[in-house]
């Protein structure tokens, strides 16, 4: 069985076959999973490093299993996944003020005209910064949702909350942005 074969399936049923030492089983899971994890934290905190390093002690617990390992009967493998990164993230974030911007993950796209360029990139780190502006409650709503692209159910599912909850915060979180990027363009 190849690490592509055990990524698609039941999660679950992956896990179990991970923890009886399936190595497939992990990497197949680690392909699945890895990515998303990776980004949302990557965007939460700004730091490659430290987006790595949250991801790798996810599968580490996710290894170790224990006590308070993942359960299926308590939820999903992915909110699993993501209710560690996410711990792991705001604890970085109270441990390093002021975040190194993202770096742009877009493709660079030929322009004709370079202010355009520079415009476009300009707008882009206003961007940017304004979301690394936000509390972290609200920040990862909008990188749930709005750059991951996951409904409010998958979004309320990681966040292990109601999908009103996410709506009212994605809503505060965009208006609070808005109030950010106006701010910007009236000082310019």
């Amino acid at each position: 069985m190849s690490w592509l074969e055990a990524g698609r399936g039941d999660d679950a049923a992956w896990a179990g076959r991970m923890r009886a030492g399936d190595e497939a089983a992990f990497a197949g899971l680690y392909h699945k999973h890895a990515g998303p994890l990776y980004r949302f934290a990557l965007r939460m905190c700004g730091s490659e490093t430290l987006a790595e390093d949250a991801v790798q002690e996810a599968f580490l617990a996710l290894i170790r299993g224990g006590a308070g390992g993942f359960d299926a009967a308590r939820g999903s493998l992915a909110a699993y996944l993501h209710g560690i990164v996410r711990r792991q993230v705001y604890r970085q974030l109270g441990a390093v003020p002021g975040s190194e911007p993202l770096e742009d993950d877009t493709a660079q796209e030929f322009e004709a005209d370079p202010l355009e360029g520079l415009t476009r990139r300009e707008q882009v780190e206003q961007v940017r910064q304004a979301l690394q502006g936000l509390p972290p409650h609200y920040k990862e709503v909008v990188v749930l949702c709005d750059l991951e692209e996951m409904s409010y159910a998958e979004a309320a599912d990681r966040l292990g909350c109601a999908i009103g909850t996410v709506r009212s915060r994605l809503s505060r979180a965009r208006a609070q942005l808005w109030g950010r990027l106006q701010r910007v363009r009236c000082s310019l």
